[in-house]
């Protein structure tokens, strides 16, 4: 599966992966807690409160929780995916048996949690950086949670990298010494009419490859001084983009140099949970 451009989830990939994550909270013989409470068949009403400022996803992963484990269950999110949100407001309303509330709300939560958490992230380093230059993730992802972790990214206005190794040519410093001829193996890939990125170090990699033809040229853990002399050389022949150690501290510096793109892979392996609650009422 290749895919640029993650704006919208089809639901049966949505379901798969929700249906995992409560499988992992259930097997092997279910929530022996909730099946103990007296009026579990009851209906119920819930809401889902924001404990933070931030940028809201993942709301149909969280909704599907509900679903999947009881198809009486109501589910209205009073937001959409990609808004802001204030501290104490509700997120969305649950309507449904006690014992669905009860089973779903952590698998639930975590799905939600984990996406606001890193299209909140992504919305800080966005916030950051002058209008030209785009934030983008990597594959530096929770495996098997790419497709929702990139999402997220969208949501929060960033952009994504390459989907995966299908998706775009990248070569990085480890195909380089593998090779060994630099514009030997720039040319070869430019055969291949893909999408092609070229990782370098050094003013001597980027004097190899010069006046070749292929989109885009990735500047790898350089400072802004190494950086500027590089984008001067490649104006307007190349999109540019930087790498390496990017921080809030330093992306609007970085930023400034006029650069294209930042690849940050923190707004997805390393964004911290949004906080939400979950209250029966």
């Amino acid at each position: 599966m290749v895919v640029r451009s993650v704006q919208k989830l089809n639901q049966k990939y949505i379901n798969s992966i929700v249906k995992k994550a409560l499988d992992e909270d259930l097997r092997p013989i279910g929530d022996i807690t909730t099946s103990l409470i007296s009026f579990k068949n009851k209906k119920s009403k819930a809401k889902i409160i924001a404990k933070q400022n931030g940028i809201i996803a993942g709301l149909d992963f969280c909704k599907a929780a509900f679903k999947l484990i009881g198809k009486e269950a109501s589910f209205k999110a009073k937001i959409k995916d990609g808004k802001k949100i204030k501290k104490n407001k509700v997120i969305a309303e649950i309507k449904a048996k006690t014992k669905t509330i009860l089973i779903a709300e952590r698998t639930a939560l975590n799905f939600l949690n984990h996406a606001s958490g890193i299209a909140t992230l992504t919305n800080q380093y966005v916030k950051k950086v002058n209008k030209i230059t785009k934030i983008c993730c990597t594959r530096k992802t929770t495996p098997n949670l790419r497709l929702l972790e990139k999402y997220a990214v969208k949501k929060g206005g960033g952009y994504n990298h390459r989907y995966n190794l299908s998706d775009e040519i990248l070569i990085k410093d480890n195909h380089i010494y593998s090779e060994k001829n630099l514009r030997g193996l720039v040319k070869k890939v430019i055969k291949t009419k893909k999408i092609v990125t070229v990782e370098i170090e050094n003013l001597k990699q980027l004097n190899q490859i010069i006046g070749l033809k292929f989109k885009r040229i990735l500047f790898d853990n350089m400072n802004t001084k190494q950086l500027r002399k590089c984008l001067k050389i490649c104006k307007n022949k190349y999109e540019t983009e930087y790498s390496g150690n990017a921080s809030l501290k330093n992306i609007r510096k970085i930023s400034n140099t006029g650069i294209d793109r930042i690849s940050v892979g923190a707004i997805t392996h390393s964004a911290k949970s949004f906080d939400t609650s979950l209250v029966l009422n």
